[in-house]
């Protein structure tokens, strides 16, 4: 299916001539018939020569509902723009073309309608200069009569040219969908309307909008009931999960996680600085909002929305005077994440750097001004992952969930061991870093990173700790003699445990006790029992032989220690699973 839009001033025959090529009529209220004026968006299809099936949003011409008219226009990839033989170019007509261009819409056709009333000639001379100022530039014109029927198989045959000439769009990406309508239906619940550019909606689908999870429970286009829809579509899709008081016209209809709204965007605009206000209505897709504006340099400015809106780099947009009700300028969105201006001339500078953008959102430039980001959040921006970071590897690593630029890696390995080298020269007890304060000192975003930027920097992870290769804790001279003391004391008396006078005495305080232990050279019990590392093993060779089950007398006794070592230790091999205990007093070895 194909969707164009129609454009032009009141009243110059823009629904008479969709009834004639589609007999069916766009004007949905008995108001809108009644006063012969389209108010409101209207809807309509035909199945050109060629076969294609071609929707049309039929759009108001009047200036009071030019918001009804840019809703329309909005989402449609093409529009056909009519002009009365009659009557001639007027001020509907200036300010609809206004909004075509601005929305940088390319491919449209002109039609001169009321060709019956008369010559069509000046018309279709004067519209065709007009539109070949704009973004359609000269394109195909056909002059008819709705009344008569004259011209309308000329229309139709061009209308299948411009149909053919329409770029394919986006049906295997996430999905879009602007909200035109919602309404109810008795026996469905809630149905929203629109006009669908990239994605591919299907029943049963879970979607997102208004800030609900909603599920598909069916779907229709051209009045037919569909399993899938892709774009580009009109389409109704009947919603389960939301009330028809919950969704509106402007709400986006949206793949799960897929989209991540912003309130703040970076753009090119149409039109000098100097005429910029400090206030605008913003029109996209279907919604009108609010907006913030603040020139940058250039062509750039900043707009701060009033709602956060699911935009990515290369929407068109219209700025629009809500108190003139006229277009002011288009807009090409270029940033959708852009960073924050607090110093002195970064907004002059900003919009250097904006004058390069085309539109579309660069892997490479997104990482690079990061440092780093989510493979979600790069998504999210529209960027195709998998397809780009095979082009970008030179310039971007991917590691896990994060795409890092090269550069900002190798400062983060950088970083690291230079925070270890210091800690190993200012803490000789204990040279290496916990994962967290590797983490934050090293500026690494995600914890998770940690242990592959020290390897790669030549530093190590071991049991949760990050140091420098074959740096160990040093205890000193005199720790490190009272410490080879006790150990020569212990493997004599392996559960001899000293006391606290005597590793006071020997220089063994809290932080040398742990650097021992770390080190491997001491078992560290609660309450500072100090054994050897094998002191499990050798009393699971008595305990073993000792009739089973045994009490905490019997294993005091038969390892030659006191309860103050016995009962940490005991502990020690029911937590390895060495021995279990039965009740309050007895346990046994697990054969």
């Amino acid at each position: 299916m194909h969707v164009v839009a129609t454009a032009g001033h009141v009243d110059h025959g823009k629904s008479a001539l969709v009834r004639a090529l589609t007999g069916i009529e766009p004007d949905r209220w008995e108001q809108e018939r009644r006063r012969g004026m389209t108010i409101d968006l209207g809807y309509a299809w035909t199945t050109l020569d060629s076969g294609e099936e071609l929707a049309f949003v039929d759009v108001p011409g009047h200036q009071r509902f030019i918001g009804n008219m840019l809703a329309g226009l909005g989402p449609a990839p093409a529009v056909v723009f009519v002009v009365a033989a009659d009557e001639g170019w007027r001020r509907q007509s200036t300010e609809h073309l206004a909004a075509v261009d601005a929305l940088g819409i390319e491919h449209g056709l002109l039609v001169v309608t009321r060709s019956d009333l008369a010559d069509p000639a000046a018309a279709l001379d004067d519209a065709g200069e007009r539109l070949a100022g704009s973004s359609l530039g000269r394109c195909e014109a056909v002059a008819v009569s709705a009344r008569t029927g004259d011209g309308i198989p000329l229309l139709r045959a061009a209308l299948d040219r411009l149909v053919a000439r329409l770029p394919r769009p986006a049906t295997d990406g996430r999905l879009r969908l602007w909200v035109d309508r919602a309404f109810t239906i008795r026996g469905s619940g809630t149905v929203v309307t629109g006009t669908l550019g990239e994605g591919t909606i299907r029943v049963g689908d879970h979607l997102e909008v208004a800030g609900r999870s909603v599920t598909v429970r069916g779907l229709q286009s051209l009045e037919r009931a569909r399993d899938t829809v892709p774009a580009v579509a009109r389409v109704a899709v009947n919603l389960r999960g939301i009330g028809t008081d919950e969704v509106a016209r402007g709400d986006v209809l949206l793949s799960p996680g897929a989209w991540v709204p912003t309130a703040t965007v970076d753009v090119r605009l149409g039109m000098p600085q100097s005429a910029l206000p400090t206030h605008a209505m913003v029109h996209v897709g279907t919604v009108a909002v609010e907006a913030r504006v603040r020139p940058l340099s250039g062509d750039a400015a900043r707009l701060t929305l009033r709602e956060p809106l699911p935009l990515r780099a290369g929407d068109r947009a219209i700025l629009r005077d809500p108190g003139a009700q006229r277009v002011l300028s288009g807009v090409l969105v270029v940033d959708t994440d852009p960073p924050v201006l607090r110093r002195r001339g970064a907004a002059a500078r900003r919009g250097e750097e904006l004058g390069t953008y085309t539109g579309g959102p660069d892997l490479v430039h997104e990482v690079d001004r990061r440092g780093a980001m989510r493979v979600a959040e790069a998504r999210g921006l529209g960027i195709d992952v998998d397809e780009k970071l095979s082009a970008t590897s030179q310039f971007i690593g991917r590691h896990g969930d994060w795409l890092v630029n090269r550069t900002t890696w190798a400062g983060w390995g950088e970083a690291l061991v230079g925070a270890l080298r210091r800690r190993a020269a200012d803490d000789p007890l204990d040279p290496t870093l916990t994962l967290e304060a590797a983490r934050a000192v090293a500026g690494i975003p995600d914890r998770d990173l940690v242990a592959e930027v020290a390897t790669s920097a030549g530093a190590e992870v071991l049991a949760g700790r990050v140091g420098l290769v074959g740096v160990t804790p040093s205890l000193g001279d005199r720790a490190e003699a009272g410490l080879q003391a006790i150990e020569a004391r212990l493997a004599v008396e392996p559960f001899a445990a000293p006391e606290a006078r005597e590793l006071e005495a020997a220089g063994l305080g809290p932080r040398e006790i742990a650097a021992a232990a770390r080190l491997g050279r001491v078992l560290r019990l609660p309450d500072d029992v100090l054994l050897l590392p094998k002191a499990p093993a050798l009393a699971m060779r008595t305990l073993a032989a000792l009739p089973q089950p045994f009490t905490t007398s019997d294993a005091r006794q038969a390892l030659g220690s006191t309860r103050r070592v016995v009962i940490p230790l005991l502990e020690h091999l029911d937590a390895r699973g060495w021995t279990r205990r039965l009740d309050g007093s007895h346990r046994e070895v697990r054969r």
